[in-house]
């Protein structure tokens, strides 16, 4: 029944240290099966990755109108913050392994972000790649090769705006009153399903829906299906 409602355009973002090939990897097909068009901004270099998110949702709002907005970790994160500051041009929240809410402390995925970025500073772009994909399962450190070095020189600062940049509080994200789903991974430490369960009970038209790092793995649409089934469930 849902091919007959009429959704606005998907603006998502990606995480950090990603880029638009992976979210459009995960979304892609599961937003084309339901004739939402899909927008997904490249990333911005450096300090400056957050305020050119938001810019840019402001001037797709400006062009389409209202947008369903959303992204995957530090890009959910942005996506929520601007749901909460233009609660009349959003249409609908995708959200995918948000990280944290509110200060992000010492959030895993922060901690995460700032160690990559000492990394980075000490042993460049491809010194930090050698050492992240050692630990990684193949298909991760594919993802990181292209995607941080797209970020090139840029790296280590977005890394630190990203782990310094405060999520929207529960008490925020209970403002947001539009439709909205939430992704999670239950097998993955740096991004806790349980942040994303709590997401989804802050928000008041909130669903939840998880896959695993392991079928991300095998198939990036996973973590897509599980998000956008989750919107459909709170329409």
């Amino acid at each position: 029944m849902t091919s007959a409602i009429r959704f606005p355009a998907a603006v998502l973002l990606p995480g950090t240290g990603s880029d638009e090939v992976f979210v459009r990897s995960v979304f892609g097909g599961p937003l084309a099966a339901l004739g939402v068009p899909l927008i997904t901004p490249a990333p911005g270099a450096g300090e400056g990755l957050a305020e050119g998110f938001l810019a840019e949702l402001d001037r797709l709002a400006d062009r389409h109108g209202t947008l369903l907005v959303g992204g995957i970790s530090f890009g959910a994160q942005l996506a929520a913050e601007w749901a909460v500051a233009n609660p009349g041009r959003c249409g609908g929240l995708l959200a995918a392994l948000p990280a944290w809410n509110g200060e992000s402390g010492q959030a895993p995925a922060a901690l995460a972000a700032t160690v990559t970025a000492d990394l980075v500073a000490a042993a460049g772009v491809d010194g930090a790649l050698a050492q992240a994909a050692a630990g990684s399962p193949e298909w991760l450190a594919e993802e990181l090769g292209r995607a941080w070095r797209r970020h090139g020189e840029g790296l280590e600062a977005g890394l630190r705006a990203a782990a310094g940049r405060a999520a929207p509080a529960v008490a925020e994200l209970r403002g947001v009153e539009v439709p909205a789903g939430v992704g999670g991974c239950a097998d993955d430490p740096v991004h806790p399903a349980s942040v994303a369960r709590e997401w989804a009970r802050a928000l008041p038209r909130g669903r939840y829906g998880e896959t695993s790092l392991a079928a991300v793995g095998r198939d990036r649409e996973a973590l897509g299906r599980a998000t956008v089934l989750a919107f459909l469930r709170a329409l």
